[in-house]
């Protein structure tokens, strides 16, 4: 009799999703006597009145690790337990719809379920299992801030495409004597700017870790100037704080979104070191999505590829309520509930990069 796989990729998109399915469908195929189904966007494909599901085989998947994005796609709004409903007088609600679920699991025949996503997505699955459904989960986020895993996929693109937005703001910084900050993703890690700061040689780095006093990166940004290199490059995480501990970004407005919007700290930064006297001009860019988007890295597409044929693995050896983790060498796994139990921050007290950036001059406005 053939088993059901069900495939969910949730949360934001990430290079190497797209490279985990593959993973997952050709294990699954060439071990015979399996289906993969792919939910379209997220749960949501079985959570609204007209189901979206796809039937993946081999010929569906060929060639997809090189693309970015997935192709069953993903969205960060509603899920089982808060899926959003409009009602007959435009206003919207949202209703718990994780037994219609489960409902539609059975009548499908689904065995086990895949979940591809980051902290949010696997806290969704340790939910699930507890009502009895067979869950294997498998870490995805370019934030790296799942603290079971050694790395997620998605991670070393994402540090890739950053360090190549610093070296090229390194070149038009110098040629014009300015500032540049660049704002790149991070909401409670700040694993991205930490990395392409050391890789690109950025003067200053701010992460959510460390609150920055904005006097102490003008302080940096003044010796720069005094040595006679006249320019600086600042690289902030999108949820850095300042002294006040307040992270900048506006409330969700779309029906079945819960994330603040982050956005606007680089921007802040620039307001704060004008007051302060500084003269000499400021850019700032906001990487945003391009982060998220293109062709994974190699190191990805293999990682992504690994973790897809160990979450096959796991559900052939009916090991559930568990989520794929590496953890050099090895491919393994732990308990959803360890998974999400903490998570993965720098920290700035034994982080050996944090030393490695400070030794070599790099201020964090602390």
């Amino acid at each position: 009799m053939t088993k059901k796989i069900l495939v969910v990729t949730g949360g934001g998109d990430c290079p190497g999703l797209n490279a985990v399915i593959r993973g997952i469908v050709k294990s699954a195929q060439l071990d015979g006597g399996w289906e993969v189904i792919g939910c379209i966007e997220s749960y949501n494909g079985l959570l609204k009145d007209d189901v979206e599901i796809v039937n993946l085989t081999e010929k569906d998947v060929a060639g997809i690790h090189v693309n970015g994005g997935t192709i069953i796609k993903t969205t960060n709004k509603g899920g089982p337990f808060h899926f959003p409903i409009q009602q007959p007088d435009g206003s919207w609600i949202e209703v718990d719809r994780s037994e219609l679920f489960k409902k539609r699991l059975d009548n499908l025949g689904i065995d086990a379920i895949i979940s591809i996503g980051g902290d949010g997505s696997q806290r969704i699955s340790l939910q699930l299992a507890n009502m009895g459904i067979n869950m294997v989960g498998v870490p995805k986020t370019i934030d790296n801030d799942l603290s079971a895993t050694d790395f997620t996929f998605g991670f070393q693109t994402a540090v890739q495409i950053a360090t190549e937005a610093v070296d090229k703001l390194v070149t038009t910084a110098s040629s014009h004597s300015r500032v540049f900050i660049l704002e790149v993703m991070g909401r409670d890690a700040g694993w991205i700017a930490l990395h392409s700061s050391i890789a690109g040689g950025a003067e200053v780095c701010i992460i959510p870790e460390i609150p920055y006093d904005p006097k102490k990166v003008l302080e940096k940004i003044n010796s720069r100037y005094k040595n006679g290199h006249g320019f600086c490059n600042i690289v902030i995480s999108e949820g850095a704080k300042g002294l006040d501990g307040k992270i900048t970004g506006t409330a969700p407005t779309a029906v079945g979104d819960q994330h603040i919007k982050l956005g606007g700290v680089g921007d802040k930064l620039k307001y704060e070191l004008e007051k302060l006297g500084f003269e000499h001009d400021i850019r700032v860019m906001v990487l945003g999505h391009l982060q998220r988007g293109g062709t994974p890295v190699a190191y990805d597409r293999i990682l992504a590829t690994a973790f897809g044929v160990k979450a096959f693995e796991l559900v052939k050896e009916q090991k559930y309520r568990t989520m794929v983790v590496y953890n050099h060498p090895n491919i393994s796994y732990v308990s959803l509930d360890d998974a999400i139990k903490s998570p993965n921050n720098v920290n700035p007290e034994t982080s050996s990069l944090v030393n490695t950036a400070r030794k070599i001059g790099i201020s964090f406005g602390d």
